[in-house]
């Protein structure tokens, strides 16, 4: 995997529901590296924190790979790297390879995979079409998140160098998944309860799923 782009939001302000709202999905290329921080990514925008960064969403990866299929999907966007609110656009990011708790270096960082991004409306804004969202979990690849092991710098070009895979073979794609499909696949879902430190709310939302013994 290697970073195609790297990524910086400013606040942008929207409409929504008939009100101004700012938001910083709007990400755009920039030359300089970016500091990747324990709970976000340094000079970047960050509104709402409470669905966004701190230690579990500390900077966001998005594939470059999959940007073709949405170009066909949204020709008429001017498009640029970092579309989907994406810090660091990576080539090779496969999200049905890579596990969640996979470590990698990348230039002076250290990061771990934490997990899938769950789309929102804000995505919509910025596709001017919320119709996104039902496509974008259909289309199950939807990035990931990574949490910050050792501060550092990291910068255009740079390739991830695997320190550790997880031992749980819980995919991004596998968690993605799980988060939206309306039958739960058992397997996936005892890896999912067993192997991940879950905010309590998604636990107990996902305990609902378990099979009755």
């Amino acid at each position: 995997m290697e970073i195609i782009s790297t990524n910086i939001g400013r606040p942008t302000t929207v409409i929504w529901n008939g009100k101004n709202e700012q938001t910083g999905i709007f990400k755009y290329p920039v030359e300089e590296p970016l500091f990747l921080g324990k709970t976000d990514v340094a000079k970047d925008s960050v509104i709402d924190r409470k669905h966004h960064a701190g230690i579990n969403k500390a900077c966001f990866l998005f594939s470059a790979d999959h940007y073709d299929y949405w170009k066909k999907l949204y020709p008429d966007l001017e498009w640029k790297w970092g579309m989907f609110g994406e810090n660091l656009s990576v080539s090779g990011l496969d999200e049905s390879i890579v596990r969640i708790g996979d470590i990698y270096k990348i230039g002076s960082a250290l990061v771990q995979i934490s997990q899938p991004r769950e789309p929102c409306y804000k995505l919509g804004i910025r596709f001017n079409d919320q119709g996104i969202l039902k496509k974008y979990i259909d289309y199950g690849y939807p990035g990931t998140y990574v949490r910050i092991l050792e501060e550092g710098e990291v910068r255009k070009g740079e390739r991830f160098i695997l320190v550790e895979q997880s031992t749980n073979e819980l995919t991004v794609k596998d968690f993605f998944q799980l988060l939206f499909m309306r039958k739960k696949d058992q397997k996936i879902l005892e890896l999912a309860l067993t192997n991940l430190a879950l905010p309590e709310y998604k636990r107990e939302r996902l305990r609902k799923y378990q099979a009755k013994p």
